[in-house]
């Protein structure tokens, strides 16, 4: 008899990629996502549809019912220029009624995909992993603030009301089926033409299919109230440059921004957006991130997930692969 998993998220990258990767196992697919979402990246797909919104009771338990697992894999990832309000509802409130629904509705195993920021990160010498405890909270990022604030709740409902959860913190993913797109715009800034830019700093990468793999592998295998990072390589932002220059073809001047400098025109952002009221491109949280060794370790997740990380190569070439494939570059 095939299982039955509901995917929240399943437009954006993790999402489309783990419908996919998913069908391919043998799950019967159902997706939860908002009235006149794009899935068109997903036609070939066979699945069911539940049209509605996450943060609101009545959709989550309609799209809950007879499902055995649940991959909450939704949220609002932009880093600049959205109140925090809109941070609570979709990445704290939701998911607090998707942990609530899975409990009343008896589901097998309850994924949430939180974020490697959860966690501080270290250098590349000494990486951040699931013992770290949170470190960002300095950055008033509403991103990241949000997102921790609704991993406390998973584990506290796993320690009291015997939620199955598990947790899983992807790093920065790459890959294919990246329709908005959202970690690809790097990529794509990479193989624009001209002279680029780069920050100072670094952060881990891995392909998009790993997580995928990885998230199974935490149906299967996870214990529940365990978090595990799906990280796979830890790159300087130059080293990733190098990459895609490599796989577009391309060789482009590179320069790069001073942390301090970019901190600084971070700071003047977040001034400039408190005082107008309007959205910035830069403000200080995301430029701090920028500037920052933001490296990761994935081990335990080989260790205990038997997970094994493809190499950022093909990540890249998947990802540029894609974009020339669909126009986008």
């Amino acid at each position: 008899m095939e299982s039955t998993v509901l995917i929240t998220g399943a437009s954006g990258l993790l999402g489309a990629n783990l419908v996919r990767y998913m069908h391919q196992l043998g799950y019967k697919i159902r997706v939860l996502v908002r009235p006149g979402a794009h899935l068109t990246v997903l036609a070939d797909i066979p699945m069911e549809i539940i049209h509605g919104y996450i943060d609101r009771k009545e959709c989550v338990e309609e799209a809950m019912q007879g499902c055995d697992y649940v991959v909450h894999a939704a949220s609002l990832t932009t880093q600049w220029g959205t109140p925090y309000e809109e941070y609570k509802k979709i990445n704290i409130h939701a998911t607090q009624l998707i942990a609530q629904a899975c409990i009343a509705y008896g589901v097998k195993r309850l994924i949430y995909i939180s974020t490697a920021n959860t966690l501080a990160p270290g250098s590349k010498a000494s990486p951040g992993t699931e013992l770290n405890a949170f470190g960002l909270h300095h950055i008033n990022s509403g991103y990241i603030n949000s997102k921790y604030v609704a991993l406390q709740y998973i584990q506290e409902q796993v320690q009291q009301n015997g939620l199955p959860a598990i947790i899983v913190s992807p790093t920065f993913m790459i890959g294919r089926y990246d329709v908005k797109p959202s970690s690809g715009q790097m990529v794509l800034h990479g193989i624009k033409k001209g002279i680029m830019a780069y920050p100072s700093g670094g952060k881990n990468f891995v392909h998009v299919e790993d997580v995928c793999a990885g998230i199974v592998k935490a149906i299967e295998k996870g214990t529940i109230g365990e978090h595990y990072l799906l990280a796979g390589h830890n790159l300087s932002y130059k080293e990733f440059f190098r990459l895609t220059d490599f796989h577009a073809g391309s060789r482009r001047r590179k320069v790069q921004i001073p942390g301090s400098l970019l901190r600084g025109l971070g700071r003047l952002g977040s001034l400039v957006q408190s005082l107008s009221g309007k959205s910035v491109k830069l403000n200080y949280a995301s430029a701090y991130m920028l500037s920052l060794d933001n490296y990761y370790s994935g081990k335990k997740a080989e260790r205990e997930l038997g997970i094994e990380y493809k190499s950022i190569e093909l990540a890249v070439a998947d990802a540029v692969a894609w974009f020339r494939e669909t126009k986008y570059c």
